[in-house]
């Protein structure tokens, strides 16, 4: 098979990067795929394909940009000219632009790659039934929501066209089969980025860090992570150091730096900036907790599977997709509510001042994080892929329960 990847890239900052890269890493080892053909946004540096083992031949086309208007002319010609066996499409709804009209064109690219029946899978991260528009940084103007939920819809209808459209999360696939009425709507779990070996889950000397990993500024907001380390060094004698790993969203340029000028009298604050995917196995190693500062959800969150894939405690609001995440995959934290920096640092406290409990959490994401690698997750891939051909060359259209029953067994 030669297989098409739409998604951004490393060294690319567009959302759903890091993604990508791991989805290429292991797709790259399975032994159907002889070719993998990157479909990638521009960079200025060069696309990050330094893998230690060997695998298939990857090719790369790097032909969009975030919030060009002509991405899906010029996405669509890459696909014709290279000519793939499949394509899979790495997507949200603001993959293409967070401005309205180039996010929405791109996603008429699964229709586009349906009409030309190449065999087609979209992994769509999220859901617009399941955002908050207001917490997102999208609008909160409630016509303004209304607009864009009925918008929402219409993309989704495009985006389910596909061949297979892919969830992470059950409660996705039960809202899109209800609400659509498809019956090409496959649960297929976010996986894990690395499975290393098992961590001594021992802190290093000096002072423990709090950390806290994504792009940030819109339904991820670190003050109320700052705030509630402060209240705990003011009730413990711990030497703790906050560390905030990442950069802006977005859609909320310059929100880091206002961070640090509104906190700069805190002590040991600091702000790493783009963690590159060589230094993320340091910044989580690194971490005594991981923070999840977050407002509303909009997916299924990949920093919690690596968190957990590092060993790692983590404090989370126990909402939407994190809470479901945590039921469904075997996940464990210590929960805080959303609102409140007391109620952060209640569970930042309990982490870090009680090392068996630290472990005992550590070891359960660890455990969580082995159950769901990368290279059984782009199997499953392969597996739906290999059907859609099936379907095809029979003439009949694809049932997906038979897939889904044979993945359980």
């Amino acid at each position: 098979m030669r297989l098409a990847i739409v998604t951004a890239y490393p060294p690319s900052k567009v959302t759903l990067t890091e993604y990508g890269y791991h989805l290429v890493k292991h797709f790259r080892l399975q032994k159907e795929v002889t070719e993998l053909i990157l479909i990638t946004d521009k960079t200025e540096g060069q696309k990050d394909l330094n893998f230690q083992e060997e695998g298939c031949k990857i090719t790369v086309e790097e032909c969009w940009n975030f919030n060009d208007y002509t991405n899906v002319f010029k996405i669509n010609t890459a696909i014709s000219k290279t000519k793939p066996d499949a394509v899979l499409f790495n997507l949200q709804f603001l993959k293409f632009g967070d401005k309205k009209i180039p996010a929405a064109l791109g996603l008429l690219l699964p229709l586009l790659c349906k009409l030309k029946g190449i065999p087609t899978i979209s992994l769509l991260h999220n859901i617009l039934e399941q955002v908050d528009l207001g917490n997102a940084g999208i609008t909160t103007n409630k016509l303004l929501q209304r607009m864009y939920n009925f918008i929402g819809s219409t993309l989704t209808k495009f985006v389910l066209s596909s061949d297979v459209l892919a969830v992470t999360i059950s409660k996705y696939k039960t809202i899109l089969e209800e609400k659509y009425k498809s019956r090409n709507v496959a649960l297929i779990p976010h996986g894990s980025f690395e499975t290393p070996p098992e961590p001594n889950y021992c802190l290093n000397e000096g002072p423990k860090q709090v950390m806290a990993f994504g792009k940030f500024g819109t339904y991820k907001k670190v003050e109320v992570m700052i705030e509630a380390v402060e209240l705990v060094r003011k009730l413990t004698n711990e030497n703790i150091e906050i560390v905030i790993a990442g950069t802006d969203s977005p859609n909320t340029p310059g929100y880091l730096k206002g961070v640090q000028k509104k906190y700069a009298h805190v002590e040991q604050l600091r702000f790493t900036g783009y963690v590159a995917e060589e230094d993320v196995p340091v910044i989580f190693g690194e971490s005594a907790v991981v923070v999840f500062p977050y407002t509303s959800t909009t997916g299924s969150s990949g920093v919690l599977h690596q968190a957990g894939s590092y060993g790692k405690a983590v404090a989370l609001p126990d909402l939407g997709d994190l809470s479901i995440l945590v039921k469904e995959e075997g996940y464990k934290g210590e929960f805080f509510n959303p609102e409140s920096a007391e109620s952060l640092a209640d569970a930042i406290r309990n982490i870090i001042q009680h090392d068996a409990y630290r472990i005992h959490l550590g070891k359960t994401n660890y455990k969580a994080a082995c159950s769901l690698p990368m290279s059984d997750i782009t199997t499953m891939y392969l597996d739906y892929f290999k059907a859609i051909q099936v379907a095809k060359s029979t003439g009949f259209n694809l049932d997906i329960a038979p897939v889904e029953k044979e993945m359980t067994l």
